[in-house]
This record gives C-alpha cells, structure tokens and sequence, in this order.
C-alpha cells in the first residue's frame, strides 16, 4: 500500500462528513468565500493578520435580578472586515455579559426574544426535526444555564421556545457549588445556528471562599486579573459575515455534521492579543464552539494550573502544560506570566487532530486563539495556593467517587439515511429524539453511565442537572460488538455491554478532570464510564418531575406538521455537546422517577 486514500472510500468520508442529503458541486465563484485550489472540499477564510485587536472584555452583570434580552445586532470580529449582522445578549453587540451570582442566592433572570432578523436565515434546515420556514424569519429560543441545578421549566428545554416579542423570568435557585456556568441557546433543531451567531455568555457563581474579590480566602487574582474567555472558531465570508458552511459540498441550507472553523476566536474578536502584567492571572475558559476539540497549550510550553472544571474548585491546583476541551466543557486555570521578561508575548495555540472523516477533506486543525503581551508593571503576585479544599477558610474536600447502584449503558452513533433526509443521523441509543424510550434515574440513586462511543471521532456528552466524576476510559473492538449485537433499525435500542469487547488499559481520568463536570469527552471507539448521583426533590428544592409549559409546535423529522397539539413538557435532556450533532438528533429526553 502506498498510504493513499482509495478514490470509494474517500468519497464516502466526504459525503459522511458533509451531511449531504444530495452532493451539488459548481463553480468557485458560486460560493461565498474562498477555495483553496490545494484543499477544493474546505472553504476558507480571507486572509486576516492575528493580534491586530485587543482582546474584548465583556461587561459583568451582577446582582439578584438582571435583564439578559436577546437582540439582533452588527458586530465587527477584526478590524480589517466590516460589521456583520450578529446576535446577542444583554446590550452588548456580540455574545452576553458576564453574569456572576452568589450560591443560595436566588438570580431573577429577565428574559426577553427581541430579534427581529436571523443572520444565518439561509443556514436553516427545515428537514431537522421541530424546524420550520419560521425559524427563518422569526427566530426560536429557549435560554439554558448550561451546569445549573433549575427547576424544569427555567432549565431551556429545546421544545419550550420563545419567539420574537415573548419573554420569561428565569429563577435559578444557585443552590451549588461555586463554579464556571455558561448561559446560551438551546431551541431545537437551531442551537448551533443561534449559538455560534452569537447567543452565548458566562456565569460565575460565587461563594465566602470564592469571592471574586482581593484578598479572597483561597488567595486567588481577581478583579482584573481574573478573565472570562469564550473561546470558538468560525469561518468567514469576503465581506465579514460568520458562516456555518465548512466545504462546498454541502449545499447552502443543508445540515453540516462537521463545521471546524479556520479562524479562533475569543470574545468575539479574531486572533485577539491581550496586555497582561507581570503575575498571576485566573482565566475562566469555555469551548463554546458547534464542533471542535482543542488541545490548549502556550507555545513556549510553559506550565499552568488547573483549578476547577465544570462542576466547582479541585481540591488543589493541577499543573499542566496542555488542557484538552471538547464543546460545554470550562476550565479554570491559573497562568504566571511574571516569569516572563516585560515585552515578552507568549500564545494560546491548539494542535487537537481533526477527526479522519474531517480530516480527508483537507481541514487543518485551527492552531491559535490570542496572545498575551507581557508589560513591565508587576500585577497579582501572591503565589499559586497550595490547596483549594479542605483547610483553614476552604471550602470541604470533594468527597470520593459514590459506589454507584446501578450500571446503565447508553451508545454514541452515526447511522446513515434515506434519500431525501440529512445523513448521517447522529444518534444516542439508535433513537430518535421523539421515542418514549427514554431514560428514568430514580431520585437518590447513585449511577454508572457507560457510554458506549461506536464512531471515529470523540462526542462531547452533556447531562442537563447534574454534575458526575469520571472514572476513566476504555478502548472498545466495535466492529466485535456491532458483529455480536448487530444494530437493529433506528428507532430501536441498541445499548449493548460493551465489557465483553474492550480492549487494552482502563485509562484514568486525565488531570483537568480532577472534579466534578457535566460535560465529559467519550473518546472514538471507547467506553467513558462516569458516576452520577441522581439528586431528589427535597435536595434540590422543587420538582425535577414537574410538568411545565407546551411544546412550542409538534413537527415530524422532515419538518412537517404531524397535527398533533403541542403537548405540556417533562424532564430534561442528554446530548452530544458538538452542536451540529445535536441539533439532528444527538439528544434524548430524560426524566428524574419519583
């Protein structure tokens, strides 16, 4: 063999990847942005210089109750491309305002749909399930705080859409730890459109140890050493306009299952660079992009600490050199950048692999994000804590990994379609979202989750409510366990075991995962086994059963109406964090049982 990719199989991977319902290739000048003679199945980006603007630091809103309205705006990502139309949160032009909020302290969120133009109208795919012409024009939402202990029906469930001109009062009750939360849309079948136009923020939750003030009893920078970082890549047009489109095999209003971006972008601006003192700084990080993993790192290959992820603080800090993030996931992390000379610039770069389906089409990986130059004035000096729990004005250790109960098996997978429907399906179970097959944890129990990834590339699993521990990690032979259970029709549960069939070492958890999270990557072809305890009413403070509001419109999966009312909503939701899958259909119901 000579390595290269048989002519069959690589058409193949660029249907799969592309998501086509039907290929339709023209000409170059037919497409809205560049080719790459080199690489003809990826659109590029104009050419733009990294670091020519500062990085954006987005206002904070503080307080019990605050006013986040969604709004169509104009936002300009580099000095060298026009305004674009966008969307956003909270007055601002691009993303939302930090919001940050105080554990047993009730936040009123006053919420309001007030977009008057879709910015990414022609992106819409009315084949997706619960998307209709509509969408185009008069723009569905439903806010969710994405780690948030909520009651039901202030969780944003994608069926519970507000449209143009209706509002609601979200209640978080902030009954947990303190943590990196993040608010952004969740309507169905249009997350990954209303997100990556913009519908994203941050939420920090806060605490007596960690206050988010000098002189905080764990002795972390704060204040203006202490950065929100919303971190995406995106692909742009000639004249500046975000686009969804990755390759131009996908015609324009065709789902995409894989859209990685050619540009980074962080807080809203291209390849940003930031004046940072001589010291320590805090930076609360987030991957809020539609598809893409990141494996972080500085290119001088400086060390750094990892303090928290999702679900709250570590017990103390874990030094790295690299943090790998999928799509959901925070970190917090601790940087030193007085061990730098003053001029000194040091980036934030990323040499995660893209996924081989991807791959063969010619996409890169997208290597850098910013970069932070270094001045001559001494800023946060304090040292890195030794600990974060367990002592003098800190917070409990973390408890140890709960003895789970119960072992549920749950699968990742891609099934392909018929003609005339967006393929491949991204699936949970080898169901569709509408099933009644769905998941009840009773109230109390402690969990095992093995989920069971049978595809080539990693997913990013979210659970809506909860926080798990990961135990590790395992390979999996899924052409053995597919030949042993071979998959039924979709529409039919396929969660075999996957214990007869692994392979090699139980791998532990990486560093960064040190604490609880809600977010967790589940490796290709592997099994990712977390623990989870299913919390009940009375801990919680309501209902997690509760019935609440209708579903917005009740569409089959071409997008038609199937003449069924909308119905009152249960229960919450499980998905693929990768917002192109699970906006077709990596997403289930689930419900918390009595």
């Amino acid at each position: 063999m000579d390595g290269r990719i048989p002519r069959r199989s690589f058409v193949r991977g660029l249907a799969l990847t592309a998501g086509l319902g039907a290929v339709g290739v023209g000409s170059a000048s037919a497409f809205p942005f560049g080719i790459d003679p080199l690489r003809p199945f990826v659109f590029r980006s104009p050419p733009l210089e990294p670091f020519r603007d500062p990085l954006p630091l987005l206002p904070t809103l503080g307080g019990t109750s605050v006013e986040v309205h969604a709004s169509s705006t104009m936002h300009t990502f580099h000095s060298d491309l026009p305004a674009s139309p966008a969307l956003a949160y909270g007055g601002v032009d691009y993303l939302g305002p930090t919001i940050e909020a105080r554990v047993g302290e009730r936040t009123s969120l006053v919420y309001r749909n007030d977009i008057v133009s879709n910015p990414l109208a022609a992106d819409v795919d009315t084949r997706l399930h619960g998307v209709t012409e509509a969408d185009r024009t008069d723009v569905a939402t439903a806010l969710h705080l994405h780690g948030g202990s909520n009651p039901p029906e202030f969780d944003g469930h994608p069926e519970h859409t507000l449209r143009r001109g209706q509002g609601l009062v979200y209640e978080f009750p902030n009954q947990q730890d303190a943590c990196t939360l993040w608010y952004h849309d969740h309507a169905m079948g249009v997350t990954r459109l209303n997100i990556f136009a913009g519908l994203a923020g941050l939420y920090l939750l806060r605490d007596e140890f960690d206050t988010g003030t000098a002189g905080n009893p764990l002795g972390l920078p704060a204040g203006e050493f202490e950065v929100p970082l919303i971190l995406q890549d995106k692909n742009f047009t000639e004249d500046g306009r975000q686009s969804v489109r990755s390759n131009p095999l996908n015609p324009q209003g065709s789902w995409e299952a894989a859209t990685p971006g050619d540009t980074g972008v962080v807080n809203g601006k291209v390849w940003p660079e930031m004046a940072v003192a001589r010291g320590l700084y805090r930076l609360r990080m987030v991957n809020a992009a539609s598809f893409s993993m990141w494996n972080l790192f500085f290119d001088n290959r400086m060390r750094f600490w990892v303090i928290g992820a999702e679900g709250g603080l570590f017990d103390a800090p874990v030094p790295v050199d690299h943090v790998r993030l999928g799509p959901g996931e925070r970190a917090d992390l601790l940087v030193d950048f007085g061990a730098l000379a003053p001029g000194a610039t040091v980036e934030l770069r990323n040499d995660e692999a893209i996924p081989d389906q991807v791959a063969q089409r010619g996409v890169l990986p997208m290597p850098r994000f910013c970069r932070f130059r270094v001045g001559a004035a001494a800023g946060y000096t304090g040292p890195v804590p030794q600990t974060l729990r367990g002592g003098r004005r800190q917070p409990p250790l973390l408890a140890p990994v709960a003895q789970p109960q119960v072992v549920r098996n749950v699968s990742v997978l891609q099934v392909g379609q018929g003609l005339g429907q967006p393929s491949p399906l991204m699936s949970l179970n080898n169901l569709r979202y509408t099933t009644d097959d769905i998941e009840m944890p009773r109230q109390g129990t402690v969990e095992q989750w093995n989920i069971v990834n049978a595809t080539p590339e990693p997913h990013p699993i979210h659970l809506h409510l909860v926080r798990f521990r990961v135990l590790g990690r395992q390979a999996v032979d899924t052409a053995a366990l597919m030949s042993a259970s071979p998959l039924p029709a979709v529409g039919t549960r396929w969660t075999p075991s996957p214990d007869p069939f692994t392979r090699g070492p139980v791998l532990s958890p990486q560093p960064w995962e040190s604490g609880f999270k809600d977010t967790v990557i589940a490796d290709a072809n592997s099994v990712t086994r977390v623990v989870v305890r299913f919390p009940t009413a009375e801990e919680l403070g309501f209902d997690p059963d509760a019935t609440f509001g209708m579903s917005a419109h009740a569409t089959d999966h071409s997008g038609g109406h199937t003449g069924q009312a909308p119905q009152p909503l249960r229960g919450y939701v499980w998905h693929c964090h990768m917002l192109d899958h699970e906006d077709h259909d990596m997403m289930l119901k689930y419900r918390l049982a009595p």
